[in-house]
């Protein structure tokens, strides 16, 4: 039986690294836009002096291989770095099938012809190798003078591994699927939003045109080829439906956790897909599906895992947190994969509502911000922001209509706690009305905001004061405050 031979893998990792010859990457990756993300990460992998290895994670197909290769020719343009101290691998070719960490750099630097080149080392899908972290820490350690940057899809199980056995020596960098301001920006959309610098005022001279827009991102716009690609926007349920959820589900957490059924497993995500944003209890779940419930909430946490869905928990109208968390929310990641699955939604279809606060959730998710919603007897609540203090400094109701603005007791819920906890900032968003179209009679001041413009808001702050925050932590060190995200423009 024939083995794999060493000049076979130098000639496919002289394939991946076109930069030793020519000096650039592939013109399939430099002709994308970069992502927002790009800026923050870039700073990371050039940070100085700290030996720690850049652990990037992130669900399939949000454009972790790109960044990578963005980053590349960002070092390739400046002065610091020769076209052979920069290696890279994808650790999913089954030419690297059994090369550890050690081995895929050493062939990196017999491949590149100098074999005392590599600075920077870029190694993709590291999930392909067993026991990943245990390897990279230790060649961190080894290698104090070679910059270690991962990348996995697996990202909230990479997470738990990199901080159980990556103590010192990673940090962790989640790439999100894209937020509503990338994708006008992705798609280059223009002009629709107008920033009052002086007063950090949003506002959008066509909500109408906005709106469309805003469709087609809970439609299309998690990803950045379905952002951007005719052919994916043609048959999104064949690119997301398949090549995203399917594989994840069908091969990538099998393989992660040892799950026997997968269609238990298939069957519980569509059940939570078809229903994003709404309520769902354990005990439901376990019986509709006739799955036990430890099998449930260990699905639950594998999902999680993959970033294909986020569990919200809930408080009471005290704004108190249940002991037994048996009723919850759970949202998918973005509302393109509910559209994928189900199939594509017009702006006056019923499910434009759940997807409406789905996509609102999938801009916070981008931050740091850990939200509820408050749900009692007579009442609910959709967002509800915590302070330190555990008391509410602001609450959210997400309509994707203009009720609100004209039906008194559409708010009931949102007055009654705005009533009981006088600090806690009320907003409202709508399908088209802003706080000048409204004339709100009582006495708590309600402000309006279109759904949209609000979801632009929310995701264009996330990423740039993440960036901020970025900018703190490799200025000083300290790693900063925590940004400072807010509810609505001030």
């Amino acid at each position: 039986m024939r083995e794999i031979s060493s000049e076979q893998r130098r000639h496919r990792i002289r394939a991946e690294n076109p930069w030793w010859a020519d000096g650039r990457i592939r013109a399939d990756f430099s002709e994308l836009r970069p992502r927002a993300y790009f800026d923050r990460f870039r700073r990371l992998v050039e940070e100085p002096g700290v030996r720690r290895a850049v652990v990037l994670m992130g669900s399939r197909r949000v454009g972790k291989t790109v960044l990578l290769h963005h980053v590349i020719a960002h070092l390739l343009a400046g002065d610091e770095y020769r076209p052979e101290d920069l290696g890279y691998m994808s650790l999913d070719q089954p030419l690297y099938t059994r090369l550890s960490i050690e081995e895929a750099a050493d062939e990196i630097r017999q491949s590149s012809g100098n074999a005392d080149g590599l600075r920077v080392l870029f190694l993709d899908e590291i999930q392909y190798l067993a026991d990943w972290e245990r390897h990279l820490k230790a060649f961190v350690d080894a290698h104090p003078n070679v910059k270690c940057v991962v990348s996995g899809s697996a990202a909230a199980a990479l997470r738990l591994k990199s901080i159980e056995s990556g103590a010192g020596r990673f940090t962790d960098f989640l790439l999100p699927p894209l937020t509503f301001h990338e994708y006008l920006d992705l798609r280059g959309i223009r002009g629709l939003i107008e920033h009052d610098q002086a007063t950090d005022q949003y506002s959008t001279r066509d909500i109408g045109q906005l709106n469309r827009h805003f469709v087609d991102y809970v439609n299309f716009g998690g990803y950045p080829e379905a952002a951007t690609s005719p052919a994916v926007r043609s048959d999104p349920g064949r690119y997301i439906g398949t090549d995203i959820v399917g594989k994840v589900l069908l091969r990538d957490l099998p393989s992660l956790y040892g799950i026997q059924d997968v269609q238990e497993l298939n069957a519980l995500f569509a059940t939570l897909a078809y229903n994003t944003a709404q309520e769902v209890s354990i005990d439901t779940l376990a019986r509709r599906s006739g799955v036990t419930k430890p099998t449930i909430r260990r699905y639950l946490e594998y999902l999680e895992a993959a970033f294909l869905i986020k569990v919200v928990h809930r408080i009471d109208h005290h704004a108190r947190r249940f002991k037994r968390a048996t009723h919850f929310k759970v949202y998918v990641t973005t509302p393109s994969l509910r559209s994928a699955l189900f199939g594509l939604v017009t702006d006056d279809d019923e499910e434009m509502g759940p997807l409406a606060e789905t996509a609102v959730f999938a801009q916070w998710f981008h931050s740091n911000v850990a939200l509820h919603y408050a749900r009692w007897k007579n009442g609910e609540v959709d967002i509800v922001h915590l302070d330190r203090r555990q008391q509410p400094s602001w609450c959210v109701e997400v309509k994707w209509s203009d009720r609100p603005g004209q039906v008194a007791n559409e708010l009931n819920s949102l007055l009654a706690f705005t009533s009981r906890h006088r600090g806690a900032k009320p907003l409202v968003t709508t399908r088209t009305l802003t706080d000048d179209d409204v004339q709100w009679p009582g006495e708590v001041r309600l402000d309006y905001i279109p759904t949209s413009l609000y979801c632009y808001i929310v995701g264009h702050n996330a990423v740039r004061d993440q960036l901020e925050k970025m900018r703190r932590f490799v200025g000083d060190g300290s790693g900063g405050a925590e940004p400072g995200f807010r509810a609505v423009p001030n």
